[in-house]
């Protein structure tokens, strides 16, 4: 007897029986194998939503409320307060992680936020604050620490944000916040955004890369502002930077995708003639073309990128950051050397031809992705 399933994959199994990928013996034990599991538990977003903002609502209010009696309690009493935050999210993550996983995901994760506060409370108690981008790094070897203990991808992606978090630190401690400095640093992050945002392979697509291109998706735009509005003058003393800047995020890239590193190479490239065209951007003599150019060049660089392998994401992107660059060009090159009317007018045509090409070749290149 044929055993009722999801409507959903019983139209994509009853193609592949009737192409003759597999057979009919094969269908009826996938059938019942799905079957079997319709009355497992499964995790919806609204679940995890409420989950998620719970304990990160009870997280923030604990610390609130520690915060209203700081300046009550003795430094001891501090210590053990911030201790014991991070020891009871732990253990009741430990505790309820048998019976509800992502409740004890969460609590994890809390408690490694925690252990941060315990950190640098413990620096203020030593008078250790001259060497505060230190705790930074016990902070990120903590979170990789959890990570290498439970495998939660919520402390893999504390880890990735803590490990630049302390390497900007650093720089801005061994720089003294020197200006000039900070375009260095501006660019390594830049590329390391580009890395993690491609850390998706074909081939290779656990839930740590996933997290790690959200991370990426969500900081290139703002890493790439930073590099052109930061200052162009870099002090002589500070060259030496642009080494450990390009090369670390080289060398995450080759060990994320091996031989298709060469393509990050070329991003690489690119993040330093970004830097070297943005220095006449806010200059009376240079007219910001070239950072268009480069800008534009640069989407559509993601976008070859997202095709070449096949990777919707990086399409998309690529798109978005292309639409975004004109229309930025236009406003602030185009609209001021028109009057209201015409400006109004062209900004109606560049969205109306922008958009019919724009989906043209949208279509298209997804039309080649889906082969």
């Amino acid at each position: 007897m044929k055993v009722s399933v999801p409507e959903q994959w019983e139209r994509y199994l009853q193609r592949w029986c009737d192409a003759g990928l597999i057979d009919l013996p094969d269908a009826e034990r996938i059938r019942a194998y799905e079957a079997g599991l319709i009355g497992l538990p499964k995790w919806r977003w609204p679940v995890l939503a409420a989950i998620s903002l719970g304990g990160l609502l009870v997280g923030a209010g604990v610390l609130l409320f520690v915060a209203a009696h700081w300046d009550k309690l003795s430094e001891t009493a501090r210590f053990i307060s911030v201790l014991a935050l991070v020891s009871v999210f732990h253990a009741a993550g430990a505790l309820v992680g048998a019976r509800f996983a992502i409740l004890a995901m969460v609590l994890h994760t809390v408690g490694t936020v925690c252990l941060g506060a315990g950190i640098f409370l413990a620096f203020e108690i030593f008078h250790l604050q001259e060497h505060w981008p230190t705790g930074v790094l016990l902070w990120a070897i903590g979170a990789w620490a959890a990570w290498g203990a439970l495998g939660d991808w919520p402390q893999a992606a504390l880890g990735s944000m803590l490990v630049p978090a302390w390497l900007s630190s650093a720089w801005i401690k061994m720089t003294g916040g020197e200006a000039g400095c900070d375009k260095i640093m501006a660019a390594g992050l830049l590329l390391l955004s580009i890395t993690y945002f491609t850390a998706l392979t074909p081939v290779k697509g656990n839930v740590e890369r996933k997290t790690l291109v959200w991370i990426g998706g969500l900081a290139l735009l703002p890493a790439a502002i930073a590099v052109i509005f930061a200052d162009n003058h870099v002090p002589p003393g500070c060259q030496w930077g642009w080494l450990p800047a390009l090369g670390l995020p080289l060398g995450l890239a080759w060990w994320l995708r091996r031989g298709a590193v060469w393509i990050n190479l070329l991003a690489a490239l690119w993040v330093l003639l970004l830097a070297a065209s943005s220095r006449g951007f806010f200059s009376p003599e240079g007219s910001g073309l070239a950072v268009y150019v480069v800008c534009l060049l640069g989407a559509v660089g993601l976008i070859a990128w997202g095709v070449h392998e096949t990777l919707i994401e990086l399409f998309y992107v690529g798109l978005s950051c292309f639409t975004l660059t004109v229309l930025c060009f236009y406003f602030s090159t185009v609209m001021d050397k028109l009057d209201r009317a015409a400006s109004l007018a062209g900004l109606g045509i560049l969205f109306l031809l922008g958009g019919w090409l724009l989906e043209k070749t949208r279509r298209r290149l997804v039309a080649g992705l889906k082969k």
